[in-house]
């Protein structure tokens, strides 16, 4: 099957949400593949066709969350205001709770980890290619760090290491980001 067959869509959807639920009930390190085939309703031969085993499973099903965060901080048009952050991101940051234990298995402190890695390139790829179309300086520098700053305040204030709401974290979190948009570079 490939990418692109409506089959196996649904039954990487299957899977993801399988173990999206399993994960409410237990950590990514106590969930088998035999309990996210049975809930999913696929045989175990179709999720090793799609997944290697349960972590790039979780991976795949927390990309949503980058895709979040990186619309969540491109949410806005014209000149940013700094003591504003979009709406976006303070919802991104309310709408992590429901799984943030999974997120905290695959996102580290500091930022690493493969959703941390996913994130950081994703991120990057997206502000360096705004940065380049605005004609900013340093577009792959200040996209790096855009990048790496925010996987690792995401990283560190769920795993604790950062205190504040979600919205005191976006608001904090936006001026930051700003701030390194907006930084003169010299060649």
């Amino acid at each position: 099957m490939s990418d692109g067959d409506p089959r196996a869509a649904r039954t990487r959807a299957k899977l993801r949400a399988a173990l999206l639920t399993e994960c409410r009930e237990r950590s990514l390190e106590q969930v088998s593949v035999a309990a996210v085939v049975r809930r999913a309703g696929v045989s175990r031969s179709a999720f090793y066709l799609h997944y290697s085993d349960a972590q790039a499973l979780a991976v795949d099903a927390c990309a949503e969350v980058v895709r979040d965060a990186v619309a969540a901080l491109h949410a806005w048009r014209g000149t940013p205001e700094p003591a504003h952050p979009p709406a976006a991101l303070t919802d991104f940051f309310d709408g992590l709770a429901p799984h943030a234990a999974l997120y905290q298995t695959l996102l580290r402190p500091g930022g690493s980890g493969p959703l941390g890695e996913l994130l950081h390139q994703e991120l990057r790829e997206h502000s360096r290619t705004e940065r380049t179309l605005a004609a900013a300086p340093a577009a792959d520098l200040v996209a790096s760090a855009v990048a790496a700053a925010f996987a690792g305040i995401l990283a560190d204030w769920l795993h604790g290491a950062i205190e504040g709401t979600p919205a005191q974290v976006a608001a904090q979190t936006w001026r930051l980001l700003v701030a390194l948009h907006g930084t003169v570079l010299e060649p």
